[in-house]
């Protein structure tokens, strides 16, 4: 097939694609509590949040692997597939640019809930609660309704070490689970695999055990953990269990390439995470919160949150579709919704 533009090949194929992609697995989509298909979720007037039931655990998708697409298109293709929720980018090179929440963010999140979708955490940047940018975004992200936002990084200071690193990093957390309160929004950090904070899952611990759970927590991601703790993860889950407000979902296995070992990542299930265990002692904690597919591995483009797709974009969507109904299926075996 030859190669066209993304704006021109998402927006006059993607209608249809979702369409056909949705009509191979509909029948598969049932609902499991308030994570259900978006159908069963119902937008309120005025485009407010869908109502949903406390301790639910609604499945959304990661809107950076559909940024090929604008908001309105994102939230139809969404909506058809099955999702229940968008997990937004609020970032640079994102669905909506940081330095233009205020204004951009409201229209993104009404235009979503039109849909039928909620928007319960957003995916950002922000991770230093003096940078005025944080505190107009949380705040526009506050007033709309949305639960959780995903922040930034931390990277250890080599001149400090860990040990000091860990007791800096401590007083800017607690500093911004203040600034959440404010806003009436929890931070959630992300477990990542690698060298900085949270790639050990124990350090966030240290972080954030005397930080009230309500504005600041985790959102944990069963593969970086795996990636990182082996078959010992568990012990940081149960650490962090009472800190988790989100999860990502994705899979991986190691493979060995050009001499060095690397994460291979594939479509969930053909990995190397024990999504049954996991799902075993998210149950078992009574873990919720929103869970949001991530899509790595090779999908022209998508995986990397490119603007222009090098695939036709019913192969990005079937396989979109494709991840949820496997994670519809552990959850049904899990017995979880």
């Amino acid at each position: 097939m030859k190669e066209e533009s993304a704006s021109n090949h998402s927006r006059r194929h993607f209608v249809k694609a979702a369409a056909l992609a949705v009509s191979g697995l509909s029948t598969g989509l049932t609902g499991f509590g308030n994570a259900g298909r978006a159908g069963a979720w119902q937008t309120q007037p005025g485009g407010a949040a869908p109502k949903t039931a406390a301790g639910s655990s609604p499945v959304c998708i990661f809107s950076k692997h559909l940024q090929w697409l604008d908001i309105p298109e994102m939230a139809k293709a969404a909506a058809d597939m099955g999702y229940a929720g968008i997990d937004l980018t609020v970032r640079k090179g994102g669905h909506v640019e940081p330095e233009k929440a205020v204004t951009e963010l409201p229209r993104a999140v009404e235009q979503i809930r039109k849909a039928g979708l909620d928007v319960p955490v957003i995916a950002t940047n922000l991770i230093d609660p003096k940078d005025p940018l944080t505190g107009a975004v949380l705040r526009t992200a506050g007033k709309l309704g949305i639960k959780s936002y995903r922040t930034g990084p931390l990277t250890y200071d080599a001149s400090l070490g860990v040990a000091k690193s860990l007791e800096k990093f401590k007083k800017q957390l607690t500093e911004l689970a203040a600034l959440n309160k404010k806003h009436n929004i929890q931070g959630a950090y992300q477990n990542h695999s690698g060298v900085r904070v949270g790639a050990s899952v124990w350090d966030l611990w240290v972080l954030l055990k005397d930080v009230d759970p309500r504005w600041m927590g985790v959102q944990y991601d069963p593969k970086h953990a795996t990636a990182e703790g082996g078959m010992s993860w568990v012990h940081g889950l149960d650490l962090l269990k009472n800190h988790i407000s989100s999860m990502d979902i994705k899979d991986f296995y190691w493979e060995k390439r050009e001499g060095k070992w690397r994460h291979r990542q594939v479509p969930l299930g053909e990995g190397m995470v024990d999504f049954k265990q996991f799902f075993g002692l998210v149950r078992q904690y009574n873990i919720t919160g929103p869970m949001s597919i991530h899509f790595e591995y090779p999908l022209g483009g998508a995986q990397e949150g490119n603007k222009q797709l090098t695939v036709p974009a019913e192969e990005v969507l079937a396989a979109m579709k494709r991840d949820l109904q496997t994670l519809r299926t552990m959850l049904r075996e899990a017995n979880i919704g």
